[in-house]
């Protein structure tokens, strides 16, 4: 077994029998507790409510992941060009961080009902949630990469003539790059978040709208079912992007020996 394979699996196990061991509690915890399905479903229970519905299930997490990476990529586009913005200007990040955290500080649950009023019941107010709810820690996390740079370097560059924007294209925005990759690990489960609590009251689609369906019929096993998907689908994509950070930005990480 090569060295690569053996670093892969000393990666992959530690995690996957974490989740075993987690689900291995749970069955046994309901089942020594007496606990009923109506209440706390058991694993077998929630993936045999996957199993009978799946062919309902799917089609509505699949509208979830679609307007959660919608929402997620337009947090990206607008994070990133505010974060270097304000990371590149003192002046902005004095200006515009205060009125950052004071939005961020809005209970995003309660946009809800005035996105409903403003665009009607659909994928539009998913698709803003999720985009409002990932843009902060992106935006954040830019901006402190950017601002950010040793003192040491910005003088060494300017006595060789660099300029403020020579400074950020060639040392800011680089080194914010590590910065961006971390938020975006966890931004985009986050951006699960907000699709689904739209979903709970503001769309006739997606994981939420089953699962308030599925609750108003006491069918307590299929709203865990669309949770294990939805949590499914948010680890697929952590993974996602914790391959890219470790391909795009590896450098600035020690190797786990």
């Amino acid at each position: 077994m090569s060295e690569e394979t053996q670093k892969r699996l000393r990666s992959v196990i530690p995690p996957l029998v974490t989740i075993l061991l987690f689900f291995i509690v749970w069955e046994a915890g309901c089942a020594i507790f007496k606990v009923d399905d109506f209440v706390l479903p058991k694993p077998s229970v929630a993936f045999q409510a996957y199993l009978q519905w799946q062919h309902a299930i799917w089609p509505n997490a699949l509208q979830t992941l679609f307007t959660t990476l919608v929402g997620f990529g337009l947090a990206i586009v607008s994070g990133v060009a505010l974060g270097a913005l304000i990371g590149y200007s003192t002046l902005l990040y004095q200006a515009l961080y205060p009125l950052l955290i004071g939005f961020n500080s809005v209970p995003k649950a309660a946009l809800v009902p005035v996105f409903v009023i403003w665009f009607g019941i659909g994928t539009i107010p998913a698709i803003l949630i999720a985009f409002l709810i990932a843009f902060f820690p992106i935006a954040v996390n830019v901006a402190t990469g950017v601002a950010t740079v040793e003192p040491e370097m910005r003088d060494v560059l300017r006595s060789l003539g660099a300029s403020q924007f020579d400074l950020f294209r060639k040392i800011g925005f680089p080194r914010a790059m590590p910065y961006f990759f971390a938020s975006l690990k966890v931004a985009v489960t986050l951006s699960f978040v907000g699709s689904v609590i739209a979903e709970l009251g503001a769309s006739n689609r997606g994981i939420g709208n089953m699962m308030v369906i599925a609750s108003s019929r006491f069918e307590v096993p299929l709203v865990f079912a669309g949770l294990l998907v939805v949590a499914a689908m948010g680890i697929a994509l952590y993974a996602v992007f914790a391959l890219l950070e470790r391909r795009m930005v590896g450098w600035a990480y020690r190797s786990s020996q």
